[in-house]
């Protein structure tokens, strides 16, 4: 169902098979690796992707009247060197707006280099509130490298602090850099010593051995040392470029204004990062599970979304195609009604015919976390996570999907899942589990699927 017909681009003539991440005709355009911000609220995320990229993630008008990030925000930037070998360091990094091209003047007075565009990142801007982690968790399933950020007027660790680190170890990222933010407001002595609190609260996790850099966001007082620690310490991940493609959808807009007429409509628009292969303007695509529905028995039923792509977007960068890494927005013909206000987050899209099959329950192999994270209590018999039980409800984060479960049966570190809500998905996928306690969702462990019963898709 949309389709419309593929006219023949530019796009088609690429070999995918001599592009990599850092391909002058990708990176020109698109971002390739993905890194999140992640810390407890109020702790700088924002302030520290609009001082590196020169973009404000924080856009509705709810988040700006709270001044929060509710949604999950993005930004892209560009991230240069000087190429005069005697222009000092962290000074001949920069960074801008993902429209910077490479080739203008060093800012550096008498150095009289270029800059040369090493890295193009999408920056994926979580929030920090406490009953905004299943957010989070969608946002971790695009990340390649994690910026963990903590606020130096505050102890550490703060509650969502420990929680997102524990998330993003339950995700496996390797990459972590972390800012020691709002140096400003403190005197050296105190640094030094939340500085030793950190190195306390990081030994034996993921993010042990990586390196704290203090700074001030929001006097972008060493930003350039942020971006030689990008450049030189987050590698960029292996990407396959030649199979068949598969995009996770972590947001979805309707970009018609009110009023529009009829002949002027756009179709919906899914943002979200591609997992493999490459997806070119005119490409035919498919979405899973698509629109779900219920029939009289209670049965569950999944109709793909079908369509051509009508553009491929990073930013302002119009794109004839887009590759793994980054966040793009993939212009349809779909209904905007389907697409509007992220009514689209946790489906998959890719090439017709290729991709996982629609899971509605799953077993998994699960983990629990030994105690609560992210909640404060002087009750240490209420900090411990309590094992599984029958019947009990779940928040299950499968990818970019959010979705309420059931616990069918446990047995060992075995439990059968039941899903409120249909994903694509596959064998082998992280499955992140969130408990309601005390009315908010907090982590309590994480798992993997061993096995499922899927729904075949009515096409």
């Amino acid at each position: 169902m949309f389709v419309c017909g593929k006219k023949k681009t530019m796009a088609d003539n690429i070999d995918v098979r001599k592009l990599t991440p850092l391909s002058p005709e990708v990176i020109s355009r698109q971002a390739t690796i993905n890194i999140g911000t992640i810390g407890h609220v109020a702790h700088g995320k924002s302030t520290i992707v609009k001082a590196i990229s020169g973009v404000q993630t924080v856009r509705f008008e709810k988040e700006l009247k709270q001044n929060i990030t509710i949604k999950l925000g993005y930004a892209n930037a560009k991230i240069f060197k000087c190429d005069n070998d005697g222009c000092p360091r962290p000074g001949c990094y920069k960074s801008f707006k993902s429209d910077k091209n490479e080739g203008f003047s060093c800012e550096r007075p008498g150095c009289g280099g270029k800059m040369k565009l090493l890295r193009h990142v999408s920056f994926v801007d979580c929030p920090g509130h406490d009953i905004l982690m299943a957010t989070m968790l969608n946002g971790a399933a695009v990340m390649d490298a994690a910026i963990l950020l903590i606020a130096g007027n505050e102890p550490c660790p703060q509650p969502q602090t420990a929680e997102h680190l524990a998330a993003i170890q339950i995700m496996k990222l390797r990459n972590v850099l972390i800012l020691q933010n709002k140096v400003d407001l403190m005197k050296e002595a105190a640094a030094q010593e939340h500085h030793e609190q950190i190195l306390k609260f990081i030994r034996g996790t993921v993010a042990d051995g990586a390196p704290i850099i203090p700074l001030s966001a929001q006097l972008k007082c060493n930003i350039d040392v942020v971006n030689e620690y990008i450049v030189r310490r987050v590698p960029i991940p292996p990407r396959d470029f030649s199979s068949k493609p598969k995009l996770i959808i972590i947001r979805s807009f309707d970009v018609n204004k009110p009023g529009a007429e009829v002949a002027d409509l756009k179709g919906g628009v899914a943002g979200g990062s591609i997992l493999r292969g490459v997806l070119r303007v005119g490409d035919e695509v498919e979405v899973r599970p698509g629109l779900v529905t219920k029939d009289a028995e209670g049965r569950v039923r999944c109709r793909p979304l079908f369509s051509r792509i009508a553009s491929l977007l990073a930013e302002q960068n119009d794109l004839r195609f887009a590759v793994p890494g980054g966040l793009i927005g993939v212009g349809t013909r779909i209904d905007p009604t389907i697409c509007r206000a992220d009514r689209l987050v946790g489906h998959v899209m890719g090439a017709v015919g290729h991709l996982p099959a629609i899971y509605v329950e799953i077993e998994i192999q699960y983990f629990l976390l030994r105690k609560l994270l992210g909640v404060k209590t002087d009750n240490k018999r209420r900090s411990e996570v309590d094992a599984l039980t029958k019947h009990e409800v779940l928040l299950a984060n499968i990818g970019s999907t959010s979705c309420g479960c059931k616990v069918l049966s446990v047995k060992a570190d075995l439990a059968k899942i039941q899903l409120t809500t249909p994903a694509c998905t596959q064998v082998g996928e992280k499955v992140a589990l969130s408990r309601r306690i005390e009315k908010h969702w907090r982590l309590i462990g994480w798992g993997h699927i061993i096995r499922g019963t899927t729904t075949e898709p009515e096409l």
